[in-house]
């Protein structure tokens, strides 16, 4: 069994810069984070800078955990030993143990063993740093080996030798509901937050009336572009996976970073964006990445989890699921406890 001898030095956080929006009764802030950008909101306004603090811990601690383009997170140790018994961190191991439940919910739509299929497409450092141009051809598909080969209890984690882990389906999601209770926490739990990590948000404590104004967007800096709505999010979460952001082309070959994993390609199907009201903002984040790859089947996926959806086609076309407002309005409150942190499973 192997265990992380020397906890990997914290990278310097980019610095937060204050949003302007107008409102005399909210803060807000972002900066750089996790290869995306970050926003943190609060009232009253005088929270903000605890709240960007506590976020910086979160987001820093996440990075160090389970990224797979820094050379000394836990995971690249991890995935270096090539397979074994390895003790981890409590916080990769939730973040591994939420992964698991998700595949798990989504019937293997969301699979954190599609890591080896998204290096081999070229998607193997940061997303800032991969050419658009033409590039090398991308290696042979590789099907995903299956999360359930993946055993965790607890803090232990068995890994088979040749399955490389990629836990950005949900990942993202855990960054957002940690730093809300984090917030929360340093705040003496006295006011509001919405944090937005990429455009998934989680929101806690009490929301300003009506709720959060959310614009839910295929990219998370066109907030204004067409086909973008306005939302309010009186609590839990919202998450939006598409196929247009994050994409870049092999040997003439255009390719997201959304796989399938029984085929190892990039999914196809008549969505490009899917976003998902759920909960926590794991749940909202898995159930929108499995949208993507569940394609034609998505709309009777998401009906049957039972959480709000808008799904937009390649042809423009939108559709509404389970109480998704058709215009600025207030999505439904999540109910009942989320699908996917259930810790210790495995």
């Amino acid at each position: 069994m192997a265990t992380l001898t020397g906890a990997p030095s914290p990278a310097t956080a980019a610095s937060w810069q204050p949003v302007p929006d107008g409102e005399d009764a909210v803060a807000a802030a972002e900066r750089a984070a996790l290869g995306t950008s970050a926003r943190i909101v609060t009232w009253p306004p005088g929270n903000l800078k605890a709240a960007c603090a506590a976020t910086d811990k979160v987001l820093g601690a996440l990075d160090r955990q389970a990224s797979r383009f820094r050379a000394d997170s836990e995971l690249s140790w991890v995935h270096r030993a090539g397979g074994g018994l390895f003790l981890l961190s409590d916080g990769l191991a939730e973040a591994v143990s939420v992964a698991l439940t998700a595949a798990r919910w989504t019937g293997g739509l969301a699979d954190p063993t599609v890591g080896g299929a998204v290096i081999g497409l070229g998607y193997d450092r940061d997303f800032a740093a991969i050419g658009l141009g033409p590039g090398t051809p991308p290696a042979e598909p590789v099907p995903a080996p299956g999360w359930y080969r993946v055993r965790l209890d607890g803090p232990l984690l068995r890994l088979p030798a040749g399955i490389w882990l990629d836990l950005g389906a949900t990942a993202k999601g855990v960054g957002a509901d940690r730093a809300v209770r984090a917030v929360m926490a340093a705040v003496g739990h006295v006011g509001g937050v919405l944090v937005s990590l990429g455009g998934d948000i989680a929101v806690g404590g009490t929301a300003p009336r009506g709720g959060w104004p959310v614009t839910v967007a295929e990219h998370p800096a066109e907030a204004a572009a067409p086909g973008s709505q306005l939302v309010r999010l009186a609590g839990g979460a919202v998450a939006t996976s598409s196929v247009i952001c994050r994409r870049w082309r092999r040997a003439g070959t255009a390719l997201h970073h959304i796989v399938d994993p029984q085929t190892g390609l990039p999914a196809g199907g008549p969505w490009r964006t899917v976003s998902v009201a759920a909960r926590t903002c794991a749940d909202a984040n898995a159930a929108a990445t499995a949208a993507i790859v569940a394609g034609e089947r998505a709309e009777g996926w998401l009906a049957a989890a039972g959480v709000p959806a808008r799904l937009v086609g390649h042809d423009g076309q939108v559709r509404r699921l389970g109480g998704w407002p058709a215009a600025d309005g207030p999505l439904p409150v999540a109910r009942g406890s989320s699908h996917v942190y259930a810790w210790g499973l495995w």
